[in-house]
């Protein structure tokens, strides 16, 4: 991924200092700390703070496909991971006093019966109780042309890597749950075709509408919110006792898919968009409704199962999936209908 903007003092000295080759120890590195350490001091909100979020996003992506230019040998240099943990523990607070606030009563799981189950049942019940604002219908009956590359923008940021934060669970699970997560990250990787991967879906998408189909080509028009919903994923799924949440996630997110996808696929095509634009959504409409079953049932609750003290931490990344997607939601959705882009750019620049 290019470099991206600096958006403030803790993203210009990480950059800065990626800048250069690693070191393990040094005035930078320290430097890089003390600023991270006031940031978190003065910030009223790490889920929407500029600076940290961005900081935090190149931090996780020299774990993926790293930074343009950068060294690799950064990703595991003990001080950028310090930098990293004492980001990524009050966004962990951020996320859980958010995720009880947009889902102040999760039912619970009902006795009798598997486990499995009635995981699965609470699952798809906060699912089917998320009323909030909806970004699909409006994509499927007002969004303008300029509204629809918005949306695939602020969405690029993770469908270009569609999968990935969640695959670092598989070597953290094992037996029912672990098949049923690479039974699920088998089709998101195309079974064996790369031209039908969902990333490469979504890029064709792109493409169609006339935007920039490389992965972080955006990062800099996108804002807090919209990282900090990557940078979430990336959480849950780089810290293995997290591994309970990234599962709830996944699960959430494709309880909540096949429906959206369809009403989006709507959308483009109610701009006269041909079946190459849509075919990233309509794989979603098909493929997640059979995905929520097994995410539901054999992944959250195959896990829950094996581990039942992982309930609470399954529960957190569902509940904290729809608040932070929520957010995001209501961000956009605020600046359409007040005549504003939703970007942090407008789309010219961005484009």
């Amino acid at each position: 991924m290019h470099i991206p903007e600096q958006r403030g003092p803790v993203s210009a000295a990480l950059l800065a200092l990626l800048a250069g080759q690693p070191v393990e120890n040094g005035s930078a590195l320290t430097e890089l700390q003390v600023l991270a350490s006031a940031q978190l001091d003065q910030t009223a909100d790490v889920i929407e703070d500029e600076d940290l979020q961005l900081a935090l996003f190149c931090l996780y992506e020299l774990h993926y496909g790293g930074l343009d230019g950068v060294d690799d040998g950064w990703e595991w240099i003990p001080g950028l991971i310090a930098v990293r943990r004492l980001l990524e523990q009050p966004f962990e607070k951020a996320l859980r006093t958010a995720a009880r606030a947009a889902v102040p009563e999760v039912p619970p799981v009902a006795a009798g019966g598997s486990v499995s189950d009635g995981v699965a049942t609470v699952l798809f019940a906060l699912a089917a109780a998320d009323t909030g604002p909806s970004l699909s219908k409006h994509v499927a009956k007002k969004a303008s042309l300029g509204q629809l590359r918005e949306f695939l923008i602020h969405k690029s940021t993770y469908q270009l890597k569609e999968a990935d934060p969640h695959t670092w669970a598989i070597p953290r699970l094992s037996g029912r749950a672990k098949a049923a997560l690479v039974e699920i990250q088998a089709d998101e990787y195309g079974g064996g075709r790369a031209d039908r991967m969902h990333s490469a879906l979504f890029a064709r998408t792109m493409r169609a509408l006339g935007l920039d189909d490389r992965y972080g080509a955006y990062v800099d028009a996108v804002p807090a919110i919209a990282l900090a919903s990557v940078n979430m994923m990336s959480l849950f799924g780089l810290n293995r006792r997290l591994r309970g949440a990234i599962c709830g996630h996944l699960a959430m997110y494709e309880m909540t898919s096949s429906r959206p996808n369809q009403l989006y696929g709507n959308g483009f095509r109610r701009h006269n968009f041909d079946a190459a634009a849509t075919a990233y959504f309509d794989e979603h409409v098909e493929a997640d409704a059979v995905h929520e079953q097994i995410a539901g049932r054999d992944l959250a609750g195959g896990l829950v199962e094996a581990e039942p003290d992982l309930l609470s931490d399954v529960l957190f990344g569902a509940t904290a999936a729809v608040a932070v997607d929520s957010r995001l939601t209501l961000r956009i959705l605020e600046a359409w209908e007040n005549g504003r882009t939703s970007l942090r750019t407008d789309l010219p620049a961005a484009a």
